[in-house]
């Protein structure tokens, strides 16, 4: 075992390699002309259908089967599949178990199929996709062209806990405990959300003229952020966190992975974010254009990229407001009408959105069309704050289990050491 692989406690003396507990590791059909369905259409499983934990047959595609297919490449109830390349590292490696649903299925070759024989499945899903592999993974895997890609030969020396499988099964039923709460969470969360969109929809349903209406750029001031590129150096210079597109979502701010870039500390007020901005994208999918949230100010100094506008609201518009109405489906078709569509983006410039008119009511009737919205966000807010503990807990105890920091009894209860 090499080094760096992250293995505390007992773990390092007790894991094995995967073969140890496997089949041969099997890769899937490798597509071509050949495979394009027409007599004989199977459908199969591809690297988007494998997520972290479970399979999504929500987008089955199909291929051309041919008659050795089915003793080789038909998945049964308790394989495993584990994704071969992904231009995300953190990506590489996911596993996910076949359940009856997927049985009878076929896969392709950048998914590798394990069949155990002295592992129980679900447990071996959860050691796959722990931090313990994650770190094998960070210190294997191959790029090229912004690819990361493992091999069959790595996956059959992944460490591998040699438990006995009354243990094994025992961490899958505390794992699982957790993980229903989690989902139950997720489901009031998105009941909540369905109940936000509806209300916002009935501000804006029957808006004719009702309020009187806007250019942005006569109620707030525009932004465009900072251009990436050669950063300056030497004294003067600050280096901050930036958002970028990937970090703006529909509604929210992902500050889970920030970037940083260094300016010049006369720029900073230029590019600095306030609590209260509104920011919206600059380019992405036809649909997503102008997606955006409010910035609660959560980091100290941060800036914003070109490609995210910074919209500043003056005295007569609640940014929440604004934000609710660029969001809403007049604000969607607004951005879709005026944006430039090329071969794979399409982009809305600062121009388009100072010149999109906005409806104005008084700052009173804002809050109280805000008032049922923001019941609904705080209740949204609660639950986050739930997953949140919970995740960590999830996180906490699958690594105590593993380590050894606990020890199990019956299956769903748990002792800590």
């Amino acid at each position: 075992m090499r080094d760096d692989v992250f293995l505390p406690g007992r773990l390092a003396e007790l894991c094995v390699p995967l073969k140890h507990v496997t089949k041969p590791v099997l890769a899937g059909i490798t597509l071509g002309p050949h495979r394009v369905p027409k007599r004989h259409a199977s459908g199969y499983l591809r690297v988007a259908n494998v997520r972290k934990g479970w399979i999504d047959t929500s987008d089955i595609a199909t291929l051309e089967e041919q008659k050795q297919d089915r003793p080789r490449y038909e998945l049964a109830r308790g394989d495993v599949l584990v994704v071969e390349g992904h231009a995300d590292p953190g990506q590489i490696g996911r596993a996910a178990i076949v359940t009856d649903e997927h049985s009878g299925l076929l896969y392709q070759n950048h998914l590798y199929r394990l069949r155990f024989t002295g592992a129980v499945p679900e447990f071996a899903v959860l050691w796959l996709n722990s931090p313990y592999v994650r770190s094998y993974w960070m210190t294997r895997c191959a790029t090229s062209s912004g690819l990361y890609t493992i091999n069959s030969k790595l996956l059959e020396e992944v460490p591998f806990p040699d438990l006995d499988e009354a243990e094994q099964r025992s961490i899958v039923a505390a794992h699982a405990v957790v993980e229903r709460r989690i989902a139950a969470l997720e489901r009031l969360r998105a009941k909540f959300r369905v109940t936000e969109a509806s209300l916002a929809v009935e501000v804006f349903a029957d808006m004719g003229s009702r309020w009187p209406t806007a250019r942005l750029e006569s109620i707030a001031t525009v932004a465009a952020g900072v251009t990436l590129g050669s950063e300056p150096v030497g004294e003067g210079t600050v280096e901050l966190p930036y958002l970028r597109v990937a970090n703006v979502l529909d509604g929210r701010i992902d500050t889970a992975d920030l970037k940083r870039v260094r300016i010049l500390r006369s720029q900073y007020e230029r590019f600095a974010l306030r609590k209260g901005d509104l920011l919206l994208t600059e380019g992405g999918d036809l649909d997503k254009l102008g997606r955006g949230a409010v910035w609660d100010g959560r980091i100290d100094q941060c800036l914003h990229q070109n490609h995210v506008f910074r919209v500043r609201c003056g005295a007569e518009m609640s940014s929440e407001f604004l934000s609710l109405y660029t969001s809403s489906d007049a604000g969607r078709a607004y951005f879709q009408r005026v944006g430039k569509q090329t071969t794979n983006l399409a982009s809305i410039n600062s121009t388009q959105v100072k010149h999109m008119l906005v409806p104005v009511p008084s700052l009173t009737e804002q809050a109280k069309l805000l008032g049922p919205i923001r019941s609904v966000r705080s209740r949204v807010a609660a639950v986050d704050r739930q997953l949140s503990k919970f995740r960590v807990i999830q996180q906490g105890l699958l690594e105590d289990l593993l380590s050894g920091r606990a020890v199990s009894g019956q299956p769903g209860e748990v002792v800590r050491r």
